[in-house]
């Protein structure tokens, strides 16, 4: 690259940084683009000159900060589930806050809904990969339950219950969220038609058979 496409570069990673930095600690309506130009060393004309408006800017932001982040998170192992918490609760503890920031404001802010339907998806995706081994050879309607289960234990808002609400430790937060994960690796399905012979409870624990 020139010289000065690298000048060029650097100035749009810095008013990237700047505007996610502003996005994620401050409601909608109260981030100002002057401000966001004046933290990346700019005028507001040359950051209306590259984003055009506010919602472009935010959508670009968040897309810069959440392709760094889906790199940190995909690198969580599949098979140590104790690892992958804590590469999640890593993501958290130094975003948690801002992801909980742009939630807030996703009923009144269309391309924040946007955005966050996408953080969604991509969470549920996560999990899907992720524990693919506790998802393995189930039939389809008992999986997707299933996955819905292991992504609601390892949604922002569990870590905010437990983090933010509770006070508890990061190590006791990590544990509950670990042990809800692997209650699902000891649950097997019995069939209908024994259900029905036996009348038990559909669900039962490898443990009690």
């Amino acid at each position: 690259m020139s010289a000065r496409a690298d000048a060029a570069a650097a100035t749009g990673e810095r008013l990237l940084a700047a505007a996610w930095k502003h996005f994620g600690t401050h409601a909608y309506e109260d981030v100002r683009l002057r401000e966001i130009a004046a933290d990346a060393g700019v005028t507001e004309q040359t950051l209306l000159a590259r984003f055009h408006s506010k919602d472009e800017l935010l959508t670009t932001a968040y897309r810069w900060w959440g392709e760094r982040e889906m790199e940190r998170r995909d690198a969580a192992p599949i098979d140590r589930l104790p690892d992958a918490v804590a590469n999640l609760f890593d993501h958290y503890e130094a975003h948690g806050t801002a992801i909980l920031r742009m939630l807030s404001q996703e009923d009144r802010i269309p391309a924040i809904r946007n955005l966050t339907d996408k953080g969604r998806a991509y969470h549920r995706d996560w999990a899907n990969r992720v524990f693919q081994p506790l998802l393995a050879g189930l039939p389809r309607a008992s999986r997707e339950r299933r996955l819905t289960a292991l992504a609601i234990a390892t949604d922002v808002m569990v870590w905010k219950q437990l983090r933010l609400d509770m006070q508890l430790s990061r190590p006791q937060a990590e544990k509950i969220v670990l042990e809800m994960i692997e209650s699902y690796s000891r649950i097997a399905v019995t069939r209908p038609s024994a259900i029905s012979r036996r009348g038990q409870n559909p669900t039962r624990y490898a443990s009690d058979r």
